[in-house]
């Protein structure tokens, strides 16, 4: 995977989620300016998104297919496989600040800027 060329951002920072627990829920989060791509590496999980208006669910279950997740965008990570590996190429380095946390902030933030 190349930054620019496969994806239209520079990936700043990759990371992997496994062994993730029955019935865990990752993510409930939203980001303002980060962008992602999401990649089911081994085994499948949901990846349920949320602009503030509509929500959507995808399945992850291939390493060829990916999710790009844009700004503004909620995202929760559900029914993981045990053998479950996700891997996230991600726009821009950790920074908490770029977090949404809390549902009732992003939903507002996100309604207002439509």
């Amino acid at each position: 995977m190349e930054g620019g060329k496969d994806v239209d951002f520079d990936i700043k920072r990759a990371y992997f989620i496994h062994h993730v627990p029955e019935k865990v829920t990752r993510g409930a989060h939203g980001h303002r300016r980060l962008r992602q791509l999401i990649v089911a590496m081994h085994g499948s999980f949901e990846v349920i998104v949320d602009d503030g208006f509509e929500k959507e669910r995808f399945v992850l279950d291939h390493p060829s297919r990916g999710l790009y997740v844009v700004p503004m965008i909620w995202r929760d990570m559900v029914n993981f496989t045990p053998d479950a590996v996700g891997l996230w190429l991600v726009s821009e380095p950790y920074d908490e600040s770029e977090y949404y946390r809390d549902y009732a902030e992003f939903l507002r933030d996100a309604r207002a800027s439509r």
